[in-house]
């Protein structure tokens, strides 16, 4: 399995798991972020298609706020573990370790470039939070969230000193806090 959306100020953690057959595996296979958006895409489908089972486990923005982020992240990956159709043996994961599950754990760093079934959840998770980044940029226009899906870039940071943070954002997270400040909303009238 793999997360993203750990570091972004906006929206869900999401967290992909994928239980691959040996020697059917779709073929370009990679970390999510070395890939272009209409590879993703492509091979989300193929995943999907050839997996045993694959699932997404997801934390909320308030989710976040309330668990803080490693936590909410484990959580995610608690839910996308149980989601699978099949029981794995085993869950590989990359680097952050969930906690409370019956299987044995192998976490390590960069899992996503060395196993093509952590590659294989890393697209799938990208895949669907970008899209759902793009389907929550209609609740909250303005953020620019169809292209920065959420993450700290110097439009969206602009874009939350102009309206103030949405409901979907990341209040817990330290731009969030001082940007709300400086922009007179220390008070707590979050928009909705």
């Amino acid at each position: 399995m793999d997360e993203v959306g750990r570091g972004a100020l906006a929206g869900p953690v999401t967290v992909g798991a994928v239980i691959l057959t040996p020697g059917r595996e779709p073929s370009g296979l990679d970390d999510s972020k070395r890939l272009t958006a209409a590879v993703r895409q492509r091979l989300d489908g193929e995943i999907r298609a050839a997996a045993v089972a694959w699932s997404l486990g997801a934390c909320s923005a308030e989710e976040v706020d309330t668990l803080g982020i490693v936590e909410a992240t484990r959580t995610a990956m608690r839910r996308a573990v149980n989601g699978l159709a099949v029981e794995p043996a085993c869950v590989i994961c990359d680097a952050l370790a969930p906690s409370g599950l019956s299987m044995p754990v192998l976490a390590e760093i960069r899992a996503d470039s060395r196993y093509l079934c952590v590659a294989a959840a890393s697209i799938v998770a990208k895949v669907a939070r970008d899209a759902e980044m793009r389907r929550l940029a209609g609740e909250c226009p303005g953020y620019d969230w169809e292209r920065n899906k959420g993450y700290g870039t110097a439009s969206h940071l602009d874009a939350i000193r102009r309206l103030g943070p949405s409901h979907l954002h990341r209040r817990s997270f330290a731009p969030i806090r001082v940007l709300a400040f400086d922009s007179g909303r220390a008070s707590g009238s979050w928009p909705r």
